[in-house]
């Protein structure tokens, strides 16, 4: 025993290569990297710095930014013009009732969005999740996440291609003789939602995939067993226990139709103008009305913080109720 002790104590330690070890060696590196992953301290800062300069740089710099210009007279400030701090520019949107209409319309359809997103996707998720084989669940994802690799502009072209007079849904109900005149469905509420909803629903399938494969699946038998059917076995094991998915999925889709520009402007009608483009009218050219479209922007931002937090509140306070 004490030979062997002996045996793996004189055992050399592997040898790190000739560049890491010019590095781990040189005066810089015990000086500065070194010197941090000494302490704890310093190995946190280190791992937290990374996300933290990410955080502040990318989310809450640009919110700092858009608020302080929304609390200014002037924006950019002219040579010569004093600019104060003032909420003249909240109360425009108070003032004008004309603005509340695009921004009614964004929360519509944006809760419509997520709702028909949600009834959509469900049944995809749970097919993948549970249906599928294990061995081929991350082939079927990844056939799904194929067409979220193109860019937005990209998938809402194709959508334009699709639904457009001369698109491949008109040309086939034509060559099959259903119709004798393309119907129109480009540039209408249609259009705009069936956009959206194939644009977003990776937000919804990701969560309630991840919710629904973690489900014991000896549970939906045991429930079988006892006489459950489908439908009860879905309403009374298989919905509550996916209302995590169900929350995040939702939020996640539901924030970002209420926010999206680019989609509606291509897919939209003069009915459809959603509050983004009210908001964007106010940054075109060299007007100098941005802090008014600073402050529309906080306004959309806190409400629809403020309503996706209620729903989480609601839906997912009344889960931990019933535990």
């Amino acid at each position: 025993m004490t030979a062997a002790y002996g045996t793996a104590r004189d055992t050399p330690m592997p040898k790190y290569s000739t560049g890491i070890a010019k590095v781990v060696n040189s005066a810089l590196y015990r000086h500065t990297l070194g010197a941090a992953v000494e302490t704890r301290i310093g190995r946190i800062v280190l791992l937290a710095g990374v996300p933290l300069i990410w955080l502040v740089m990318l989310h809450v710099g640009p919110i700092y930014q858009m608020l302080k210009i929304s609390l200014l007279s002037h924006y950019p400030v002219q040579p010569g013009v004093e600019s104060r701090y003032t909420l003249a520019n909240y109360a425009v949107f108070f003032s004008e009732s004309l603005y509340f209409t695009p921004l009614i319309r964004s929360f519509i359809f944006a809760a419509v969005s997520t709702a028909i997103t949600l009834v959509v996707v469900y049944p995809v998720a749970y097919y993948v999740a549970k249906i599928v084989k294990p061995q081929g669940r991350s082939k079927a994802l990844l056939l799904l996440l194929v067409p979220f690799w193109a860019g937005e502009l990209i998938r809402t072209f194709s959508v334009i291609m699709l639904l457009a007079n001369r698109g491949a849904i008109n040309v086939l109900l034509r060559e099959i003789g259903m119709i004798d005149r393309p119907i129109p469905m480009l540039y209408t509420p249609f259009s705009l939602g069936f956009g959206m909803i194939y644009l977003v629903c990776l937000y919804m399938l990701l969560p309630l995939y991840s919710a629904i494969e973690k489900i014991p699946s000896p549970l939906l038998d045991a429930a079988a067993d006892l006489g459950a059917g489908p439908f009860t076995r879905f309403r009374r094991v298989i919905l509550p226990l996916s209302r995590d998915g169900i929350v995040s999925g939702c939020c996640l889709v539901f924030l970002t139709c209420i926010g999206v520009f680019a989609t509606p402007l291509l897919l939209g009608g003069p009915t459809t103008a959603l509050f983004p483009e009210t908001i964007s009218s106010f940054f075109h050219g060299s007007s100098d009305k941005w802090p008014v479209g600073a402050a529309f922007s906080m306004l959309m931002l806190v409400t629809s913080l403020f309503t996706a937090a209620v729903f989480m509140r609601i839906v997912g306070g009344s889960k931990r109720r019933a535990i």
